[in-house]
């Protein structure tokens, strides 16, 4: 969190980058492509700039054609993008706005406006991915939400059915959550909760979509996770979470883990069928995990 902003200057001629550079160096963290092919390069790479400074004309790609790659892409769209230009012409600049860039900043540049506009800018960004975070992650866990699972899940389903990709879903449930909170109180139930979500969290893979499904129940969505690489990681989490001991308190988990149907399966089918795995897992006396029908 503490980490500063990422800002990415795109421009063939060096004297311009180190004038730009030099007025952001500061307060931001300066990342420098020199022609548009590098910029989409580095764009995708992490840390993912906070904002683009982009030149118009240069070798290969030119300024515009980069704006249109970024914007029609999901992951990148939602990255500002500020033309910083020699071309001064009203049809310029109308060009760069009508293309989804922010901003227009004409050279030779001064200073102060760059640092300016550059502020309410990366501003606006933040601003917009914390009400991001918040609409689509849960608070206490930080993991993502029921909305957001339901809304991925739908898109990441049809893709594996159109290129015929195994999906895999677990199910999971703290066993006895209601004793931890009766006993030792809802502070250190909430602590439960924090721990079993970060060992979750650390043992995804960034194309996983781990959520708190509601109260002390999880789900992981697998992209490209056969059944019984799912049941391995399950088993992975369970083993995990009883060894972590949360506040000197033994705590462990039962898991329901299903495969998506080959010819496609809509996200509350999978839901009601690791559901009833999990409900057997509890069954069968609970801290263990239990493949579904």
């Amino acid at each position: 969190m503490n980490e500063k902003p990422v800002i990415l200057i795109v421009d063939d001629v060096p004297t311009n980058v180190q004038i730009l550079a030099n007025c952001l160096k500061d307060n931001y963290h300066i990342k420098v492509a020199t022609d548009g092919l590098r910029c989409l390069e580095l764009v995708a790479a992490t840390p993912t700039p906070d904002l683009i400074l982009l030149d118009i004309e240069m070798p290969g790609m030119d300024g515009y054609e980069v704006c249109q790659q970024l914007k029609k892409n999901p992951v990148t769209q939602n990255i500002p993008v500020i033309f910083v230009t020699a071309n001064d012409q009203e049809e310029d600049e109308e060009k760069g706005l009508q293309l989804g860039a922010v901003d227009y900043i004409t050279k030779p540049i001064r200073p102060s406006i760059v640092v300016a506009r550059v502020n309410t800018h990366i501003t606006l960004k933040l601003q917009h991915d914390k009400l991001t975070a918040m609409a689509t992650h849960d608070q206490l866990t930080g993991l993502y939400n029921r909305h957001y699972l339901f809304i991925s899940a739908n898109k990441k389903i049809a893709k594996a059915k159109r290129h015929h990709e195994p999906v895999s879903f677990i199910m999971m449930d703290i066993d006895h959550f209601k004793h931890i909170n009766d006993n030792y109180g809802h502070p250190v139930g909430d602590i439960v909760l924090q721990k079993v979500a970060t060992i979750i969290e650390q043992q995804s893979r960034s194309e996983d979509v781990a959520a708190r499904f509601g109260g002390e129940e999880f789900v992981i969505l697998l992209d490209h996770c056969s059944l019984m690489d799912a049941q391995f990681k399950a088993e992975k989490y369970r083993q995990l979470i009883e060894a972590e001991r949360p506040e000197q308190h033994v705590v462990t988990c039962s898991f329901g883990v299903v495969q998506m149907n080959p010819e496609g399966e809509a996200i509350d089918s999978l839901i009601k069928r690791a559901d009833l795995a999990l409900y057997q897992a509890k069954e069968n006396g609970r801290n263990q995990v239990v493949i579904g029908e």
